[in-house]
This record gives structure tokens, sequence and C-alpha cells, in this order.
């Protein structure tokens, strides 16, 4: 299966018609569309309206999760039903199987890396905090062990690794995603991983086990391959997953 994996898109109103032309190939070059988040930019209805009209013109299946500016409008119960309704396959803590590939996806959240990871302890604002994160990887890890589908690919907005986080500022790591999203990943075997949010990050790192994680956000892409298409090919075959350029 041929995979496109684009995130951060930051559609709103105005924005109609971008997809159709950022995609316009994407029939002839992949088999599925893969979204990682902040899909809307200040999470109101219209703007997912928006994107989820261009998105049904495309003659792949799409499928998504959420991102962080997703949820700003308040409104993100209405976000997820309009794309929904258009046929966007919105994953959160859920599963879906297209042409035999299993995917997963949550949002994830934030938290640092490694053993600078942020505790649950001192004040209950980050205890909440950190709780934020370690419910988004239960629901990764649920969702992986219910799945039983083979290959298994995960969906994320926040990054899992540190890899893929660097080349932003040090300062913010720690709201740009969290290692307790890596566990599931490897602990269920997933083939690949993809994620946005890293607007200044690196394109691409491993798991502990070496399974690769992809950052996908659009302005990422757009800097590291000027003159190519703003999304990352993937193919996933018998001997592994393979690279494919975005020509």
């Amino acid at each position: 299966m041929r995979l496109a994996a684009a995130g951060d898109l930051h559609y709103t109103v105005n924005s109609r018609g971008a997809v159709r032309r950022q995609f316009a190939d994407i029939g002839a070059r992949a088999d599925v569309l893969l979204l990682c988040g902040d899909l809307t930019d200040h999470g109101l209805p219209e703007e997912a309206e928006a994107l989820a009209e261009d998105l049904q013109t495309l003659p792949v299946p799409v499928v998504a999760v959420l991102g962080n500016h997703d949820f700003e409008g308040g409104r993100v119960d209405q976000v997820v039903d309009t794309l929904r309704g258009k046929g966007v396959r919105v994953l959160d803590g859920e599963s879906c199987v297209v042409e035999g590939v299993g995917f997963v996806g949550v949002k994830g959240f934030g938290g640092g890396f490694g053993k600078r990871a942020l505790g649950p302890w001192g004040e209950n604002a980050i205890k909440l905090f950190v709780q934020e994160a370690v419910d988004e990887a239960m629901k990764l890890e649920r969702a992986l062990a219910r799945l039983r589908q083979e290959p298994k690919v995960v969906l994320l907005h926040y990054a899992p690794i540190q890899d893929t986080v660097e080349g932003e500022a040090p300062q913010i790591w720690p709201f740009l995603g969290s290692s307790r999203l890596e566990e599931p990943i490897d602990r269920y075997g997933a083939v690949v991983a993809f994620h946005g949010h890293c607007h200044h990050g690196s394109v691409e790192g491993h798991t502990r086990s070496g399974t690769p994680v992809y950052n996908v956000a659009m302005p990422l892409l757009r800097a590291t391959f000027p003159g190519q298409a703003p999304f990352r090919l993937v193919e996933i075959a018998a001997e592994g997953v393979k690279e494919r350029t975005a020509k």
C-alpha cells in the first residue's frame, strides 16, 4: 500500500481549493491519504466544512486525527461530525482497516521525552497536564491492542520521539510531544508512525525498536523539500517500509 501523509493544513474558509491543488494527482501516487492533525486553523465548523468538501473530491480514502488547533474553537464535536459526514475517517483512540492495512490514531499530547519527561508531582495543574499525556498514550495502547489487522500504521499529531522534534527551540520540546506515545508503538509492532505539529523539527527518526517515524507537518515539508508536493510518500511492502519521492 502507498501512503501519502501530511499534517498541519490549518484550513480556513479562504483555503477552499487548496487541497485540490496540493493533492491534484494523489490518485496516481497513493492508495490512502493520512492527515496528522491541525486540520483547521481555529477549530471552527465552517473551516472543517471547507476542508471536507475539498477532501471529498479526492479519489482516495482519507484517514485523519485531530490536532490542538482543532480544539481552539471549543466546537470539536461539530468539527468531527462535519468531517465524518463527508467520509473522512477521523480516529480518536479508534482504528480502521483500509485495503488490508490497519490504522490507529490519537491526537497525543505533550510532556517531554525520556528522562526529562514531566512527572505527576507538585501542583494539581501539573498533575492534570501529565494525566492528559498518560490518557492519550493509553488510548493509543488500547486501540493497538484491539486491532488484529497487520500491518499496523499509527497516526498522531504530537511527536512520540525526540528525534523529530529536534530543530525546534528546546524550551518548547515538552509541549510538542511525549515519549509516552512511543512505548505502545513498539510494543504492538506498528510498522510506521506519522505525526505533525513540529513545524521546525526534523522530518524523520526512529523509535527505540527501530520503527520509522515521520514528521509530516506541511510547513516543514515545504522547507525541507522545496519544489515537491507538501506530503510524504511511503510504501508498505512485504520487505518493509519504503520511502517514495513526492515530486
